[in-house]
């Protein structure tokens, strides 16, 4: 199974892949927000087709406490617009300080701000997708 790891945001949408076999996340692209989330969605379906996506994992922006904010609620209107567009199952997965943990990873391997800035997105797509691989690893164990 190979899942997309979508990070929403204003102005830029980080996008990461699994591997066939589900076990490791890797950053793959940022998309500069269009204007349009249909054409937004359109973009991403077209990454579903070629990288044949199983699923869609959307990073869901809770607030630090777990309560549903309005980023949370703006990100589960456009999930569900995204489902109807992109032809697979969209879920969605706590994204809580993913962008943090982007930073700090790009940070440790010396990446400058103004780089960072052009992929963060994308490593955050693969902090929380990551995430998302190891919870259904462990739930499978689990039972």
């Amino acid at each position: 199974m190979r899942a997309l790891g979508v990070d929403l945001g204003t102005k830029r949408i980080g996008l990461a892949t699994s591997d066939a076999s589900a076990t490791i996340a890797t950053p793959l692209q940022v998309l500069n927000r269009s204007g349009s989330r249909l054409q937004d969605h359109q973009a991403i379906a077209a990454i579903v087709q070629e990288y044949e996506i199983d699923c869609v994992v959307v990073g869901m922006p809770l607030n630090m406490s777990g309560d549903v904010g309005a980023a949370a609620q703006s990100a589960t209107v456009e999930v569900g617009q995204m489902a109807s567009v992109v032809g697979v199952p969209v879920l969605t997965y706590d994204e809580r300080l993913t962008t943090v943990s982007a930073h700090q990873i790009l940070q440790g391997n010396n990446v400058n701000a103004k780089d960072r800035k052009l992929v963060v997105d994308k490593v955050a797509a693969a902090v929380m997708l990551q995430s998302w691989l190891d919870a259904q690893k462990q739930n499978s164990i689990n039972g």
